[in-house]
């Protein structure tokens, strides 16, 4: 007897028995039954999840079976099998090795990102640190003086620094012009006073010793350099007559150790010439012991007066000198920092900066902390234990979304796209509770999984669920393609014939046509869209003979 049915069993080797339909469907099934209730003895309704077509089932042969093609919505989905993993997941453990001075937290804890969970000895790097921040402040605080250049108080104290040395350099210049006067007025007393006693006609051009003396050389040399020595005396006179600060001091004082050089050595002659006298009526030993120890008294006098005028010009030269470099330096403060020492000093900050970035990372290898919120799942660390490093002894999982990691054949992978929506069920929960996700990851990489090129997939769960836990097996499938008013068989309704893909068609007058068609998208459900050769009410035979 003929039967009409209402679904169809898609008997794929990939996917097992499965039931579709869709409330479009169901419509128009039950409108269908309602006219024909009085001719249909036994009627099925199968409600099953069909995304892309209605199916209308009826005997038209003894073991023939049909489907009514109608337009409706195709989704081409790709079904694989994954697993709930965390989104972040990881194992720490600490760089270097040392002795555990500090644990926080047990398995099961939630902890926030950067919390410190475990920590080794590091007393002497957070002092190393403390004394580097110490150098970087005084660095810093360098390069702001720099920066903002010389204080008024700083260019008022080496203003005054130039005042005073300007001032020395006036007493300087004084003192010259007072041992010149005093070197003349000393050298003038020892020539016109103390030698002129015992020189006959002393400042004519012909002076004559008054005593007699055994050093004949002397006797003659003597009187020649008196008269030489008053042409010195007359010069010495008329410069000491002129001399002021504005003069040349320094010529003055070289020329006046001259004159004091010449000077001392006509006394010099003269005390040897007397240490030789030889007594006269006119001239007794008596007068020339006066004569000698006048003389002696004249030489120290001169002594004293070089040694003054050296002193004096040797105080000038500092003078100078101090007050040039004094004049420098309130140059160079009212000049201010230049970029070239303001780079320097910059330089200089950054190295100290560098110094404690290196020791704040040595620093961050002696510390275990959290890089994510999450939940220890693993604390190995205990107080005193000796670590060594690399070795991991805590584990955190995320409190981020879970995801579901799936390996997808190669075969299949090229229609896969990141934001395709997916929807999962749980061996739990049973294949009637779905989960909603998208994918958010494809690998670009393949992984060889039994010989066989897959790709890691990942997909986010759109929202939260406290039933879906870490390490549940997840079977998803992912829309790739949605096509609305599709026309839709299963796959196993065409056939090759003459190279070409057939479906079987019963036309109105109840005729077989074989019908040439162009497929679109399949489904990894084993449903094919057809886009060229089959119409709206076009009825499909669901078991061909390829043969007849």
């Amino acid at each position: 007897m003929p039967t009409h049915l209402e679904g169809y069993q898609d008997q794929s080797a990939d996917h097992g028995s499965r039931w579709y339909n869709d409330s479009t469907m169901r419509r128009k099934i039950m409108r269908h039954l309602k006219d024909n209730v009085a001719l249909t003895s036994v009627v099925v309704i199968v409600i099953l999840g069909v995304l892309g077509y209605n199916l209308f089932l009826k005997n038209t042969a003894a073991n023939e079976q049909v489907l009514v093609v109608h337009p409706a919505d195709f989704l081409q989905q790709v079904s694989v099998s994954g697993k709930v993993v965390a989104a972040q997941d990881v194992d720490l453990g600490f760089s270097q090795s040392g002795r555990i001075t500090y644990v926080r937290g047990d398995v099961g804890a939630h902890v926030s990102t950067g919390q410190l969970l475990a920590e080794i000895e590091n007393a002497d790097i957070r002092a190393s640190i403390s004394q580097k921040q110490a150098v970087l402040a005084s660095q810093e605080a360098k390069l702001q003086s720099l920066q903002e250049g010389t204080r008024p108080e700083d260019i008022a104290v080496a203003q005054a620094t130039v005042d005073g040395a300007a001032s020395a350099l006036d007493q300087a210049d004084q003192g010259i012009i007072n041992a010149v006067g005093d070197a003349y007025a000393k050298s003038d007393d020892a020539v016109h006073n103390k030698l002129d006693q015992f020189i006959s006609n002393p400042r004519s051009s012909t002076p004559q010793l008054s005593f007699t003396t055994s050093a004949s050389q002397l006797a003659i040399d003597i009187p020649a350099k008196r008269a030489s020595v008053e042409q010195v005396l007359a010069g010495w006179q008329r410069v000491i007559a002129v001399l002021t600060p504005q003069s040349d001091l320094s010529a003055a004082a070289a020329q006046t150790q001259i004159d004091l050089a010449a000077v001392s050595a006509l006394l010099s002659d003269v005390s040897a010439a007397l240490a030789r006298a030889v007594p006269s009526t006119s001239v007794n030993q008596a007068t020339i012991n006066t004569y000698t120890s006048d003389i002696a008294t004249a030489r120290t006098t001169i002594n004293t007066s070089i040694a003054a005028i050296n002193t004096a010009l040797t105080a000038q030269k500092a003078a100078v000198s101090a007050l040039d470099s004094a004049r420098k330096s309130l140059a160079l403060k009212k000049a201010g920092s230049t970029p070239a020492d303001i780079a320097v000093q910059a330089a200089q900050v950054q190295a100290a900066q560098a110094d404690i970035e290196n020791a704040q990372a040595q620093l961050t290898k002696s510390r275990i902390t959290a890089p994510f919120s999450g939940v220890i799942t693993k604390m190995d660390a205990k107080v005193g234990q000796i670590v060594s490093p690399n070795v991991p002894e805590i584990s955190i999982i995320g409190d981020n979304t879970l995801q579901i990691e799936a390996y997808v054949p190669e075969v299949e992978i090229s229609s896969l796209a990141v934001g395709n929506a997916a929807t999962t069920t749980f061996d739990a929960y049973g294949t009637g509770i779905l989960f909603g996700a998208k994918v958010v990851a494809i690998d670009p990489a393949e992984t060889v999984i039994n010989g066989v090129s897959t790709y890691k997939t990942t997909m986010q769960f759109l929202k939260d669920d406290p039933r879906i836990k870490p390490g549940m097996t997840a079977e998803v499938l992912i829309t790739v393609k949605e096509v609305p008013d599709a026309l839709v068989v299963p796959q196993g309704v065409i056939f090759l014939k003459n190279s070409r893909q057939v479906v079987q068609v019963r036309r109105p007058d109840n005729t077989l046509v074989d019908v040439p068609v162009q497929t679109g998208g399949a489904s990894s459900l084993g449903n094919v869209e057809i886009v060229v050769g089959l119409a709206d009410g076009d009825v499909v035979v669901l078991n061909p003979d390829p043969n007849r």
